[in-house]
């Protein structure tokens, strides 16, 4: 008999400075109580610096690592990360659609903190029309979600237009990620959930650099809970309170963009 304790999959790049890729979603996902497990499809040479290279794999061993995950395990629910380009995004989506890992988060990773790119231009359009249509939600931050509607994101009003249109796309469930506002105080993010009920996700900003990794963190903390069975809006609230809880709780590593402290105790979940 398989193991029926919550196992959940990271579908993403690795990150060699361990605040963000697979790292930030292995280390979220253990946090939360689940066994985490993973397909690799790039690595990265980066640092809080920056990204100084990557390399995207074969799609024979992406494959390969599906399969032998499918043949033994019992994951409860996924997420995607980086996804490098156009190839590997369609590879990835045949993948998912013949095995059935259960809810599926896609964070649309398109650029790193320090401002490389994550996503070829061409893949965009395969992002938008193979992997959303897929999506049990997908997290967008505001530069990613203009990339996907062709919006221009200035406002409130501009959030929810453009979740309107990613759920137009497929996308069952929508989290439009409101950190790169120019609002000093707060950090307000727009949930507009698949049975027509939205509303509004807001923390106070930090004075801190150190935010490398939210968003992998945020949809590795959704896609945990609901491998644990909670539902949709349960997990996304939990996820918003264990990010701003990893910010506020910070540590002080690298030069540059800091990591998240995946340590940092939730107090009320």
């Amino acid at each position: 008999m398989t193991s029926q304790f919550p196992q959940a999959l990271s579908i993403a790049g690795s990150d060699s400075g361990g605040g963000a890729g697979m790292q930030a979603d292995l280390k979220t996902i253990q946090e939360r109580h689940v066994f985490a497990t993973t397909v690799l499809v790039a690595i990265t040479a980066q640092n809080t610096l920056g990204v100084q290279d990557f390399m995207a794999l074969p799609t024979k061993i992406i494959d390969e690592q599906f399969a032998s995950l499918d043949a033994d395990l019992a994951i409860k629910a996924c997420k995607t990360g980086m996804l490098a380009d156009s190839i590997r995004v369609h590879n990835v989506v045949e993948n998912l659609t013949r095995y059935d890992f259960g809810p599926l988060t896609v964070d649309p990773v398109m650029i790193a903190k320090g401002g490389a790119p994550l996503l070829a231009e061409d893949a965009i359009d395969t992002v938008k029309k193979e992997l959303i249509p897929l999506a049990t939600i997908v997290t967008p931050n505001l530069p990613e979600a203009e990339a996907l509607t062709g919006l221009t994101i200035e406002n409130d009003a501009d959030m929810q237009r453009a979740g309107q249109q990613l759920q137009a796309m497929g996308a069952k469930n929508v989290m439009v990620k409101g950190g790169h506002e120019a609002d000093p105080t707060t950090a307000s993010d727009f949930v507009l959930l698949e049975n027509g009920r939205s509303f509004w996700l807001r923390s106070p900003r930090f004075d801190t650099h150190n935010t490398h990794g939210t968003g992998d963190t945020l949809s590795a903390c959704i896609t945990a809970e609901l491998a644990k069975g909670s539902d949709i809006e349960t997990a996304i609230r939990t996820g918003k309170a264990y990010v701003s809880a990893t910010i506020a709780q910070g540590i002080k590593v690298g030069h540059g963009h800091g990591p998240l402290n995946h340590w940092a105790v939730v107090s009320e979940e």
